[in-house]
């Protein structure tokens, strides 16, 4: 069918198979629209809430980390879109090509945790927004905001797509009228604007926290530009993605900011209610609505990375819709126990998920970045990529398995959570940088140990022929 006169409701029927051209649809300005509406969420608030909440910087300060992090971080996370329209399949998929079919494997598991993580801290805020706008208990709440995510698993990329379209208008309007009534009409409470003191840890912590908001989108990109027409170009691809994703995480985080300085011993659902005292519940209610949106992609693109995994294993087995249902409702019931048993702590809890999570992410996207990029310049062997055997990348690429490993290790003196502060970052006072450390030594290492390979091949055969 032509993907030009498919319904939006209509179920999507592929899962990570290459999408034929035939079925290539949409421009750039979807991919401004689904990220800025997606961002505009009760978790993007609390990420804010935590510059002042628990890092305890001045407002200004706050913002600047936000603003630095989000534009560093948004470059590297929308050079992943642009690789949507050329290669025509899920970003998880593309990972063989770089570590080969089992190899890739290493990375798939862990970005699929990401995905069940960022799912059940949605679930948290959900469902906390959905108990304060009707009454219902907390519980309960979080179950409904949960089960309602599945729809867009259900239906797919097209659907998905057009709720954030929507959302992007909704929620832009909604978040100007926070702003709006919480500055304007009701004015922050007294010593608010003086609240909060500086610290380079804090600013730094920050500044990390924002970046990975955006490298932790890395994987989901592509997933919603592989349908789009090869033509549609990396310049409009990337500049779509960044501005739309950069915009609406900014603007929200650093309303976020103002709830953390204003109440920070509220929650963030309690505290945006406070702040926007007379349209509260109507804010909350659309950014409540916002997070089913996000969290539908969160679970879509957890399946297409769990089909990922079974097809590694099963090469004969050929999902389809019903697949991706069966395994969105699995994934959906642990991201459900994760969300209930951690919502008591929840800031805490989902800063050190965030900080941990960049450790593990920055090394992935630097071997993918680079091979993309610098060593492939996007020519890519699709049918290798279904191949058990992993074609012409092999069943491991030892390369970027080595400099996947290093890339964590090296990190881990960098670290800064309270769970744990590497011996660096102590002496640093903890301030964390650790995912520029591991950009730094795995984006050269990769390159070279890569090409001194590609040459060593090349110069065997040539003495074999």
């Amino acid at each position: 069918m032509d993907g030009q006169n498919a319904s939006t409701l209509q179920v999507e029927s592929h899962t990570i198979e290459h999408i034929p051209v035939t079925e290539r649809h949409g421009t750039a300005r979807s991919l401004f629209t689904i990220w800025f509406g997606a961002n505009i969420m009760l978790l993007t608030v609390a990420t804010g809430a935590v510059a002042t909440a628990v890092y305890g910087l001045p407002i200004g300060a706050a913002i600047v980390a936000l603003a630095l992090g989000n534009l560093v971080g948004g470059v590297v996370m929308a050079l992943h879109a642009a690789q949507g329209p050329q290669m025509g399949v899920p970003q998880m998929l593309q990972t063989r090509a770089q570590f080969g079919s089992y190899g890739s494997l290493l990375v798939v598991v862990i970005v699929i945790l990401m995905y069940v993580g960022f799912f059940a801290s949605n679930m948290v805020l959900g469902g906390q927004a959905l108990a304060s706008v009707t009454g219902l208990p907390e519980t309960p709440s979080i179950v409904v905001m949960g089960a309602i995510s599945v729809l867009g698993p259900l239906l797919g990329y097209r659907f998905l797509h057009m709720l954030g379209g929507l959302m992007s208008v909704v929620a832009g309007a909604a978040l100007v009228i926070a702003f709006v009534w919480a500055l304007g009409v009701n004015g922050l409470p007294s010593g608010t604007a003086g609240s909060g003191s500086f610290s380079w840890m804090g600013f730094f912590g920050v500044l990390s926290l924002a970046a990975l908001w955006q490298i932790a989108y890395a994987p989901y990109v592509s997933d919603y530009s592989r349908y789009m027409p090869r033509d549609t170009g990396v310049r409009p691809a990337f500049w779509a993605t960044w501005s739309g994703a950069v915009l609406g995480s900014l603007l929200t985080m650093i309303l976020g900011v103002f709830v953390g300085a204003a109440f920070p011993a509220d929650d963030s659902v309690t505290g945006l209610g406070h702040l926007t005292s007379g349209v509260g519940s109507l804010v909350i209610a659309i950014f409540g609505l916002c997070i089913a949106v996000s969290n539908g992609m969160n679970l879509y693109c957890g399946a297409l990375s769990s089909i990922t995994v079974g097809q590694t294993l099963f090469p004969r087995w050929q999902p389809g819709a019903s697949a991706r249902t069966v395994i969105s409702i699995a994934l959906f019931a642990v991201a459900m126990v994760m969300a209930l048993a951690g919502k008591d702590n929840f800031l805490v809890n989902f800063t050190n998920f965030m900080l941990l999570l960049m450790c593990v992410l920055v090394p992935w996207t630097a071997v993918n970045l680079v091979d993309y990029y610098y060593l492939k310049h996007g020519r890519y062997d699709i049918t290798s990529l279904f191949e058990r055997d992993g074609g012409v990348y092999g069943r491991f690429n030892t390369v970027a398995i080595t400099c996947y490993v290093l890339g964590i290790l090296v990190q881990i003196p960098f670290l800064s959570t309270t769970l744990y502060t590497g011996p660096i970052a102590s002496r640093l006072g903890g301030v964390d940088i650790s995912w520029i450390v591991g950009l730094a030594v795995i984006c050269p290492l990769y390159y070279v140990l890569m090409k001194r390979s590609t040459s060593t091949a090349t110069a065997v055969a040539v003495q074999e022929a």
